[in-house]
C-alpha cells in the first residue's frame, strides 16, 4: 500500500466499503512519514499511537454497521498552530515548546466527527510569520521537489506533507498568503476561504482580522471535500458568519463555459517570472477555447497591498503576542531578578528573531503619535483594496493571477533579507485584506522542474466558483 498514491475521496469510499481497513491505510501513512520525514522535517509532533487507536475505532464502527462520516479513516495533518486536546502546541516556537492544549479548536472537532484520522502536527514559520519555513524553532522544512528549496510559509510543513506523499489531506492557515504560497511551491492545492468561512476558535492568533484556516490537497476534488466538513457557523467564533454551506464539491466539473474571467495587469507586471507568465497565459487561451470569457479588470491599489498588509498584521501581532509573558503559560526565563526582568528575558529568549522584527513593526505602528499615520492610514488604504474587488466582481466571476513572482528559492537564499522575503507575498496578501477567497491550484513545471502555481480569486463566499475553476484548470493542464 503506497500512501503515495492515496486520494482523500477513494480512501473513503474504500474505507466505508471495507476494501481497505482505516488501520492499514494508517500504518502505511505512519511506516511512509517515519521514513520520508526524516530529508523533510515537515512534521514537529506525530500522533503515531493515537492515530492507530482511532483507525481501529472506525473500522469496528463499519464492522458493526454503524454509519460513519464523509472522512472515514482519511489520514490528515494540521499545522501546529491549532489546538488538538492533549497534545502539543507549539507554533513553532520555543515559547509554547512544552504547552500541551487543554481543548480542541472547532476545525480539529468537525475532523474527529466526520471520522478523519490526525496523524500529526507540521511544521510552520514561528507563529505563521513568514513565507518559507525557515524561521521554526524546530528547524526548517524542505521542499520534496528540491531539498535545497524552501516549501513556502507559514504553512510549508502542510505542503510538503502533501507534495511527498505522506497524507492526502492536510490544514493550514492564510494570513498573508500561507496557504496559497506553499501550495505553489510545493505543486499542490491551496485554498484560502472567504474570512469567515471557516470558525477560527482555536487557532493561535496572529492578525485576527486576516487568519483563517483552509484546506490543502493533491487535488481540486479533496480540497472541496475537506472544505465541506470544516465551514460553517461556529458560535465559539464571533466572527464567524452564520450563512448556509453548499456541498462544494457538487459542481466541480460543470467546466468554464460561460464563465466570465477577469485578468488584471496589476498582476502580470514588471517581477514576474517569465515562465510563469507564458505558463498562466496559455492555461488562460485554454480556458477561453472551453467556453471562458476574459474581461480586463484593474485594481489600482494593488501597488499598496504589501505596505499596507504589514502594517495591520504586524500592528495585531503586538497585540496577540503581548499574552506570551511567562505568567500564564509556555516558556518562563529561569530565576529571574523581578517581574520586569521575567518578561523581557522570557520574550527574547523565547521568540526567534523574525517574531520579534514584526512585534516591533506593529508596537511601533500603533505608538502614541504615529497611529494615525500608519496603522489608521492602513486601515483606509485596505477598504480601497477591498473595494477595488468589489467593483471589479461587478463585471466577472473570477480573477485569474500567478499565485507567486517565481518559483521556490534556495533555503537560506533570503533568510537576511526580509525586505525581499516579504514581497514574495506579493500576489496573495491583498485577497486577506479584502477578506475574499483564493485558491492555488498547480500549472504546469518551470524547465529546473518546479512548480508553478496559479491563482484563482472570487468574490466573498464564492469558493464553488474558484474551485469550478480549479478544476477546469486541473483537467486542461
Amino acid at each position: 500500500m503506497d500512501p503515495r498514491t492515496f486520494t482523500a475521496s477513494q480512501l473513503a469510499r474504500d474505507v466505508r466499503s471495507q476494501a481497505v481497513s482505516a488501520r492499514d491505510v494508517t500504518d502505511a501513512v505512519l511506516n511512509y512519514i517515519e521514513t520520508r520525514d526524516q530529508d523533510i522535517n515537515a512534521f514537529i509532533h506525530v500522533f503515531g499511537e493515537r492515530a492507530r487507536q482511532r483507525a481501529d475505532e472506525i473500522d469496528r464502527k463499519i464492522a458493526d454497521g454503524k454509519s460513519v462520516g464523509p472522512l472515514a479513516g482519511v489520514p490528515i495533518a494540521v499545522k501546529d498552530n491549532m489546538a488538538v486536546k492533549g497534545e502539543r502546541t507549539t507554533c513553532a516556537s520555543r515559547i509554547l515548546e512544552n504547552f500541551v492544549c487543554p481543548y480542541d479548536a472547532t476545525v480539529i472537532t468537525k475532523l474527529r466527527e466526520a471520522d478523519a484520522i490526525l496523524v500529526g502536527k507540521t511544521n510552520l514559520d514561528e507563529f505563521a510569520m513568514g513565507s518559507s519555513c525557515e524561521t521554526s524553532a524546530f528547524g526548517p522544512t524542505k521542499n520534496p521537489h528540491d531539498l535545497e528549496r524552501v516549501p513556502g510559509g507559514s504553512s510549508g510543513g502542510s505542503a510538503a506533507a502533501i507534495a511527498a506523499g505522506m497524507v492526502p489531506l492536510a490544514l493550514g492557515s492564510d494570513t498573508g498568503g500561507s496557504i496559497r504560497q506553499p501550495a505553489s511551491y510545493c505543486g499542490v492545492v491551496g485554498l484560502k476561504p472567504t474570512y469567515s468561512r471557516v470558525s477560527r476558535y482555536g487557532l493561535v492568533a496572529f492578525a485576527s482580522s486576516l487568519d483563517q484556516i483552509g484546506p490543502m490537497a493533491r487535488n481540486v476534488e479533496d480540497v472541496a471535500l475537506l472544505l465541506n466538513t470544516i465551514a460553517g457557523h461556529d458560535p465559539h467564533d464571533s466572527t464567524s458568519a452564520p450563512t448556509e454551506v453548499p456541498d462544494y464539491t457538487e459542481s466541480l466539473d460543470v467546466g468554464p463555459r460561460g464563465i466570465k474571467l477577469g485578468i488584471a495587469k496589476e498582476y502580470f507586471g514588471e517581477g514576474l517570472n517569465p515562465e510563469f507568465r507564458e505558463r498562466i497565459q496559455a492555461i488562460i487561451a485554454a480556458l477561453t477555447k472551453e467556453g471562458a470569457e476574459v474581461v480586463e479588470v484593474s485594481l489600482p491599489h494593488m501597488e499598496h497591498a504589501i505596505a499596507t498588509y504589514y502594517l495591520i498584521a504586524t500592528s495585531e501581532a503586538s497585540s496577540n503576542l503581548a499574552r506570551y509573558d511567562g505568567v500564564k503559560y509556555g516558556y518562563r526565563a529561569a530565576e529571574p531578578r523581578d517581574l520586569l526582568d521575567m518578561y523581557q528575558r522570557t520574550r527574547s529568549e523565547g521568540f526567534g528573531a523574525e517574531v520579534k522584527r514584526r512585534i516591533l513593526l506593529g508596537t511601533y505602528a500603533l505608538s502614541s503619535g504615529y497611529y494615525d499615520a500608519y496603522y489608521g492610514k492602513a486601515q483606509k488604504v485596505r477598504t480601497l483594496i477591498a473595494n477595488d474587488f468589489r467593483a471589479a466582481f461587478e463585471h466577472v466571476d473570477a480573477i485569474i493571477t500567478p499565485t507567486t513572482p517565481a518559483p521556490a528559492f534556495r533555503i537560506g537564499e533570503m533568510i537576511n533579507d526580509p525586505l525581499e522575503m516579504y514581497l514574495q507575498d506579493v500576489y496573495t496578501v491583498s485577497a486577506n485584506l479584502a477578506a475574499i477567497p483564493g485558491i492555488s491550484v498547480p500549472a504546469g513545471m518551470t524547465s529546473e522542474n518546479l512548480p508553478i502555481g496559479m491563482q484563482i480569486l472570487g468574490p466573498q463566499f464564492g469558493e464553488q466558483m474558484v474551485l469550478r475553476i480549479a478544476r477546469a484548470v486541473e483537467v486542461l493542464r
